[in-house]
């Protein structure tokens, strides 16, 4: 909390002007870095760059695509068919042609270079490019002892605090390196602000809400309790207590309470959340829902709100459900697992609407999950090692299908969250109840036992039930027969043209022919 109040107050308290470049937007930076810039290592780098000007062009900065070469500025931004290196890379120049002495590039690179000048080429290499960018072994067994070396890469090291001649208003060790810097580039603090424009940045910085107008005039007052250089504790005893610290402890009190605050645990949550790409619906056509997705927001919205470590909340995310249980979060109130929650988020990716192939929605869909998890807990890009080793991050292709396998094996479940207690809450009662329903039912068994065989040896026709139940059925039948010939003989008699036999006085004998 207070190096998290000391980065507040630097930023707040000291209005500094520095000269920046505009930032790009992440979308357009993210295209660049996944289809511009491999291509352009992959393909050009090795005649057009700084280290070996070809025609007097390097493509490895903006500002060299920009100037060209000896045939002129590369690109007009916004302008792909006006642009010199899109005709060269389509083959529609009549002398330049790119890659040289090879085939054509697929069209889905040129459809991507034609849309990136198109927004105007966004390029973030606006900084010097380094002259060891690549070892000098082609390996990568050498370009990856090359990369470990990256200052990124290192162990965190704690250099020493500076003393910056301003270093009397603040203590803070992260206060005096942004002295210091600021000293470095002829920068002065600016004033400090007024209690109401301070209370509301706080509020707006914690919370992203603005505060009420209660809340202004409380800390106001507070941090406007004497306008003298000392004044005696609010306790009696008499104790004489600067102004400065009257406001800082105000500032303190202010920030503890905004910190407890629902509103930040929800605001910073958010910034997680956006990071893991959290959404309640698959997208796609059918756009279906994502069962329970709820219970991972607000899984991350307690974590903040607890304060969770970032490597316990990382732990848990990356293998919760296989934590020893010294390393297991409960939740009290729910009786639920907390630490299992974590794995929700690979399950945040895009599920086709019926797809025809269903390989390749599960490769989209394990693609996504590990983009996501190299960007948002190893700080790197990791797409680029899908196709090929990497060119610019420590990653093989090797290493990332290695990752690739280990969560393509991962079967999608449901996850058991119930604590123990709530698990094993009347097992005593119900294991006794099964137990008596096995003797129970065993019991019946063994008394059926002997009516079983009797009735099997002595077969079915000894049986007087279905003794009876075949003379009714014999009879039935043959009842049913006097009548059907009752029936027909009467249908004979009605027809036309039919003889009628002769009456025949009784006791005369029949004459036969």
């Amino acid at each position: 909390m207070k190096m998290l109040l000391c980065a507040i107050l630097g930023a707040y308290l000291a209005h500094v002007a520095s000269a920046s470049s505009a930032t790009l937007p992440s979308q357009q930076v993210e295209f660049f870095e996944k289809n511009i810039r491999p291509v352009l290592a992959a393909e050009c780098y090795e005649c057009h760059s700084s280290a070996k000007k070809k025609g007097s062009l390097a493509l490895d900065t903006r500002d060299g695509l920009l100037k060209g070469g000896e045939s002129g500025p590369a690109l007009v931004p916004g302008q792909p068919d006006s642009s010199l290196l899109m005709r060269a890379l389509r083959h529609t120049h009549s002398k330049l042609k790119m890659p040289k002495n090879g085939a054509k590039l697929d069209e889905r690179i040129l459809a991507n270079f034609a849309e990136w000048i198109r927004q105007g080429a966004p390029d973030p290499r606006t900084g010097p490019v380094t002259t060891t960018a690549q070892p000098a072994s082609s390996t990568w067994a050498d370009t990856l002892a090359f990369r470990r070396q990256w200052w990124s890469f290192q162990p965190l090291s704690k250099p020493a605090v500076p003393t910056p001649t301003n270093s009397a208003w603040s203590a803070n060790a992260i206060d005096r390196f942004l002295f210091a810097k600021m000293e470095s580039r002829g920068l002065a603090r600016g004033p400090d602000a007024d209690p109401r424009t301070f209370i509301r940045r706080l509020t707006f910085a914690l919370t992203g809400l603005p505060p009420r107008a209660e809340e202004v005039e409380a800390f106001v007052r507070e941090f406007s309790l004497s306008h003298s250089p000392t004044f005696a504790r609010a306790s009696g005893t008499g104790e004489q207590v600067r102004k400065r610290e009257s406001e800082q402890r105000a500032v303190e009190r202010a920030a503890d309470r905004l910190l407890a605050s629902p509103a930040f645990a929800e605001r910073w949550a958010r910034h997680w959340l956006d990071l893991v790409r959290y959404a309640e619906t698959h997208g796609s056509e059918g756009d279906p829902e994502i069962p329970q997705a709820w219970r991972y927001r607000d899984y991350v919205i307690r974590a903040f709100a607890a304060d969770v470590p970032a490597d316990q909340l990382i732990r848990e995310h990356i293998a919760g459900d296989l934590l020893p249980p010294a390393q297991t979060r409960w939740n009290k109130a729910d009786a639920v697992n907390e630490s299992r929650l974590g794995l929700a988020h690979f399950r945040l990716v895009e599920h086709g609407f019926q797809p025809v192939d269903t390989l390749d929605d599960q490769v989209k869909a394990v693609d996504s999950q590990i983009d996501v998890l190299s960007k948002a807990f190893q700080g790197l890009t990791s797409s680029c090692a899908r196709c090929h080793d990497h060119k610019f991050d420590p990653i093989s292709q090797r290493d990332y299908y290695a990752l690739y396998g280990i969560l393509a094996s991962a079967r999608p479940a449901q996850v058991q969250l119930d604590s123990p207690q709530v698990l094993n809450k009347n097992r005593a009662e119900l294991l006794a109840l099964k137990a008596q329903i096995k003797s129970a039912l065993a019991d019946n068994w063994r008394d059926a036992i002997p009516q079983l065989i009797a009735q099997l040896t002595r077969g079915s026709h000894a049986d007087p039930q279905l003794a009876a139940l075949n003379q009714r059925l014999a009879k039935l039948e043959a009842d049913l027969n006097a009548l059907e010939a009752d029936a027909h003989a009467k249908a004979l008699a009605t027809r036309a043209g039919v003889l009628q036999p002769p009456s025949v006085a009784p006791g005369t004998p029949e004459r036969r022919l």
